[in-house]
């Protein structure tokens, strides 16, 4: 006779098994273990937004009490957040990390690339990512990407082969049954590696609350100038904001997700707790790229145009 656990909330009765939280972190250690035994030269790409950060959590937790074995990399398109920066910096120094920054400012310095007319630098990313990744010849890139995020993220596996000029095919992906992974890449060619895939917003601020991470201060609610545009409060600054006609006015936002300041846009929220922010996100329809990156509504294929340039 075949006895079948009563599956809770918490997954089921058994002592043994796992939470739907201890499952995600489980396949997520996994995922970094296979890629220390797979690959020479990974990297974690880390920006101090809230997925990068649980992600270097994961990554510390994989191979305690031993140093992560991989570096970290930063693509700092010179108008990060304050905050974020000062936050990053901080846990790099905290933890003896080795921190390489690709910067899109020398690029622009260097006529390579130039500014677009509306002020974002997101979208100009993509060669320095690359060309660093060339030049220290990683081999396995870690990303904070989650198939919740946006439709092409949804349709990418966690790992994704990137060809000599880290652009993405979707006709190449390979299969991923059982948790196996095929990191077998040809000279030149490098993989991306998403631990975070099967996770969702709400389950990211869980962990976040479960494990007691530090976040960096604009992911609750604090009161900061902003500006409308195209249906976003965005913050004023030396990327070209306000234009004539946006009115800078002084409210209480928060962030959802954390990127260029440009097109990143904050939401009204007076969650200034993490029980707060988990309750104002399981009640929200809007998922937060679609609701708070104009970078993403530049076209239907915004993302998927990128990730084939190379872009995360």
């Amino acid at each position: 006779m075949t006895t079948v656990a009563k599956v809770t909330d918490e997954g089921t009765d058994s002592p043994y098994a796992l939470s739907h939280l201890d499952a995600l972190e489980s396949e997520a250690v996994h995922i970094f273990r296979e890629v220390a035994g797979e690959f020479e030269n990974p990297v974690i790409l880390f920006s101090g937004g809230k997925d990068s950060i649980v992600m270097l959590h994961l990554a510390l937790k994989a191979f305690a009490p031993a140093a992560i074995p991989f570096s970290l990399l930063h693509v700092d398109t010179g108008h990060n957040f304050p905050e974020v920066l000062e936050y990053r910096d901080r846990v790099v120094a905290e933890h003896g990390l080795r921190l390489h920054v690709a910067s899109v400012q020398d690029y622009i310095d260097r006529g390579v690339l130039r500014e677009r007319p509306d002020g974002t630098r997101n979208p100009l990313q993509t060669l320095p990512l690359t060309e660093k990744i060339q030049s220290e010849r990683f081999d396995a890139v870690f990303g904070g990407g989650r198939r919740d995020e946006e439709k092409a993220r949804a349709k990418e596996r966690v790992f994704s082969l990137r060809d000599e000029f880290s652009q993405w095919d979707p006709r190449r992906q390979r299969p991923e049954l059982w948790q196996l992974y095929n990191g077998r890449h040809a000279p030149g060619e490098h993989v991306r590696v998403f631990p975070l895939s099967n996770w969702t917003e709400l389950d990211v601020w869980q962990y976040i609350a479960r494990e007691d991470i530090e976040l960096p201060g604009i992911y609750f609610a604090h009161e900061r100038e902003v500006f409308e545009r195209a249906g976003m409060w965005l913050t004023a600054g030396e990327w070209g904001g306000p234009k004539a006609g946006e009115t800078v006015e002084t409210r209480l936002v928060r962030y959802r997700t954390v990127g260029d300041m440009s097109c990143t846009g904050a939401v009204d929220s007076d969650a200034t707790t993490l029980d707060a922010v988990i309750t104002e996100i399981a009640a929200s329809r809007l998922t937060e790229r679609g609701a708070t990156r104009a970078d993403d509504k530049m076209s239907e294929a915004a993302m998927e145009d990128r990730k084939r340039e190379g872009y995360f």
